[in-house]
């Protein structure tokens, strides 16, 4: 019998000082703000902001998971999406136009690995500060999960992986899940983005976290069910807006150098 991880079908108990999380840490959330301006690929520089100033953020995440109705069966089960999103020759095999083949062709135009985010969050680990913090099994799981689906909102949403795309991306992730550290990356995104042809950047961004309210929340989503699925099913499913309705002007791409960041709009494949 597992005693480290909270009983499936109950509610935690209310929250205590103890479940507040750790304090935020401005100062070092902004040095890793200015380190990502400088190099947006330190994804590790990512976890580190969130880290910084998740507070009581990630535990209010879990007990909202804890209160749906499909928490009861993730819980007990408890898949590895990991695993999932790993076998590239599964996912090669699921049918064209599925979710799995979109996901297979996302990560591998970017040379991307399931566990890079793994990776990433380990080496933002590697240097923080102590954390008293204590984390059972079932929110161990539910802040795994929550990380590993990172691309999987990529390819359902259609924002790409460029900085304008991990930008819209990020703004849809904080009306989904309102981190004060993924909220610090998108005004980073803001101010450091262009400002140019009347303020459409920053309405992009608006736009983007516009979606993220109207969709319902991902976090409980059964992705491993998913994958074999149409795009356009899975898209309808997860109740995500469509992209051209969201963003009627284009997608936004980046180009040119990240000092002088300009931004195209462009048709998405995925809509």
């Amino acid at each position: 019998m597992d005693t480290t991880g909270t009983q499936t079908g109950t509610m935690p108990p209310p929250l205590t000082d103890s479940a507040q999380g750790p304090r935020k840490d401005w100062r070092r959330a902004v040095r890793a703000v200015r380190g990502l301006v400088r190099d947006p690929k330190r994804t590790d520089l990512v976890f580190e902001i969130i880290d910084s100033l998740s507070g009581p953020a990630f535990e209010r995440s879990y007990r909202r998971f804890r209160a749906s109705p499909e928490s009861a069966r993730l819980l007990s089960e408890r898949p590895n999406l990991i695993d999932s999103l790993r076998d590239r020759e599964a996912l090669a095999a699921l049918p064209t136009g599925s979710l799995g083949r979109f996901y297979l062709e996302f990560v591998n135009r970017g040379g991307l690995l399931a566990d890079g985010l793994l990776t990433a969050e380990e080496e933002a680990a590697s240097h923080a500060p102590a954390r008293a913090a204590i984390v059972d099994a079932d929110r161990h799981w539910f802040g795994n999960r929550m990380r590993d689906a990172h691309d999987l909102w990529h390819t359902v949403t259609g924002y790409g992986m460029d900085e304008a795309g991990e930008g819209g991306l990020l703004a849809f992730t904080y009306a989904q899940v309102p981190n004060p550290g993924i909220g610090l990356i998108v005004l980073a995104a803001l101010v450091h983005g262009p400002w140019s042809e009347r303020l459409r950047w920053p309405r992009y961004l608006l736009s983007a976290w516009r979606r993220g309210r109207a969709t319902p929340w991902l976090a409980t989503a059964r992705w491993e069910e998913l994958l074999p699925l149409p795009m356009p099913t899975v898209q309808a499913r997860l109740g995500i807006p469509r992209l051209a309705e969201a963003h009627p002007r284009g997608l936004a791409v980046a180009i040119g150098a990240p000092e002088e960041p300009r931004i195209e709009y462009r048709s998405a494949l995925v809509a």
